[in-house]
């Protein structure tokens, strides 16, 4: 059997998250029941990161062992077309036997969507965060630096999260606006549950004015999720998806990562 990986862009909003449950419509549920009805045969995929209910992907990636000889632009039209219209295979490649969706990662990129304005999101609604209060990002990149590096997260793990140590290496943390909106990149070896939603509500609290850039680090060091701000909204959260090396040939991007401003 030949190994593919998939690229996959969804919105978040109708399913309870990427991991197939029996209980509730999930993201990989849809993806491995389309991939069945394409092959007319049973099939799994192995994601490289499971996205909570409500947050969205650009390219979240997937590989799986393809039962039957089909080429690559026929497994994206063809699952296309039994995925729903907020689900879509963006392309495949073929890869090694050895490659592997989680584990060939090097690296996971998120992006954070906020609307700032004294309305609530309308046109967007379920697509960005929101403040009403003036964010100053001066402040919010000053304290972003604080994070920067090799840190136990603790602070901004959340209860149920399952990886075996907290800590991570935060590689980079860029802050834009574009008229109303903001955009917080957030890039990473890897991240805990509820890590970066955690981590823009602590920055909005000091962009906001609520608390000050010291603030940040005295969380940090912590390592108590109590200290830190509430957890912002799904709403806004989109996985831009992993990286990998070079030698793996994975597109790095796709049309879909073009729709953030």
């Amino acid at each position: 059997m030949n190994r593919l990986a998939l690229g996959i862009s969804y919105r978040g909003g109708a399913y309870c998250g990427w991991q197939r449950q029996s209980s509730a419509v999930s993201v990989q549920g849809c993806v491995e029941r389309a991939l069945s009805q394409f092959v007319d045969l049973p099939m799994t995929v192995t994601c490289a990161g499971r996205t909570d209910a409500g947050v969205h992907a650009l390219n979240q990636v997937v590989h799986l062992d393809a039962p039957v000889d089909r080429e690559e632009v026929s497994w994206v039209r063809g699952t296309n077309r039994y995925l729903p219209a907020d689900v879509a295979i963006q392309w495949c490649q073929c890869v090694d036997s050895e490659f592997h969706a989680r584990f060939s990662a090097i690296g996971r990129r998120y992006s954070y969507l906020i609307l700032e304005s004294p309305v609530r999101p309308s046109l967007e609604a379920g697509r960005v965060g929101w403040t009403f209060r003036p964010l100053d990002g001066e402040s919010m990149r000053q304290a972003a630096a604080l994070l920067l590096g090799e840190h136990d997260f603790s602070a901004f793990r959340s209860s149920q999260c399952q990886a075996a140590s907290p800590v991570k290496q935060m590689r980079s943390i860029e802050i834009s606006r574009r008229g109303a909106y903001w955009r917080l990149d957030f890039d990473a070896g890897a991240f805990l549950h509820h890590m970066v939603r955690n981590i823009v509500g602590c920055l909005t609290a000091v962009g906001n004015g609520s608390r000050p850039v010291s603030w940040m680090g005295e969380v940090l060091a912590s390592r108590r999720r109590e200290l830190a701000a509430p957890t912002f909204s799904p709403d806004g959260l989109y996985f831009t998806g992993p990286y990998y090396d070079d030698r793996h040939g994975i597109p790095k991007r796709p049309p879909a990562t073009d729709w953030l401003p």
